[in-house]
């Protein structure tokens, strides 16, 4: 019989090796200000944070799948509710909330009450139009697409711009299917 898939990450989340809160925040800040001080625009910086995100996931998926034991989820929103309540626990140390499903299932938001990628942060005036977060919008991205699950994600709310909550919002565009690259029965 397969694994039980985790409903929370909290084992998981005691049994990973960590490393401490305020290094892991201050380093993130100081790459946001290095890429600010860098590109300059902050369009470009969203970019690079959503691009060095989706690098991040391509890779993290797979630690994610030998730690965490979950078995393959049959749809978007089982897909949704094990990333909100595994992997962001597993990883961040933190769990979201899955909401806002559209009729189809293809859309959804996962909201963030704590975020710690934003503990000692405020985004000055020359920096409004900056996703800070952004990082975390590339990760889930790439994760998914592993999974073969292209996806759009998009920042609704960020308390960083005086919202209530970080909300992601997550549209499933298409399931691509496995593609193998060779066939065993010839």
């Amino acid at each position: 019989m397969a694994p039980a898939v985790p409903r929370s990450g909290d084992a998981i989340f005691a049994n990973v090796e960590r490393v401490n809160s305020e290094l892991f925040t201050l380093t993130y800040g100081a790459i946001v200000r290095q890429l600010l001080t860098d590109l300059e625009e902050v369009e470009e910086v969203n970019k690079q944070l959503d691009q060095m995100g989706y690098n991040i996931g391509i890779r993290l998926i797979d630690e994610f799948l030998a730690k965490s034991n979950v078995t393959r989820c049959v749809n978007f929103r089982e897909t949704a509710e094990v990333i909100a309540k595994v992997g962001f626990k597993m990883f961040l140390g933190v769990t979201a909330t899955v909401t806002n499903w559209d009729s189809e299932g293809t859309s959804c938001s996962l909201i963030l009450e704590d975020n710690p990628l934003v503990d000692f942060v405020e985004l000055p005036e020359t920096c409004q139009g900056l996703y800070y977060c952004n990082i975390l919008s590339g990760v889930v991205r790439g994760a998914l697409e592993m999974v073969s699950m292209k996806t759009e994600i998009t920042w609704v709310r960020d308390m960083l711009r005086g919202d209530d909550a970080f909300e992601l919002q997550v549209k499933l565009l298409k399931q691509v299917p496995e593609e193998y690259p060779y066939k065993d029965d010839e």
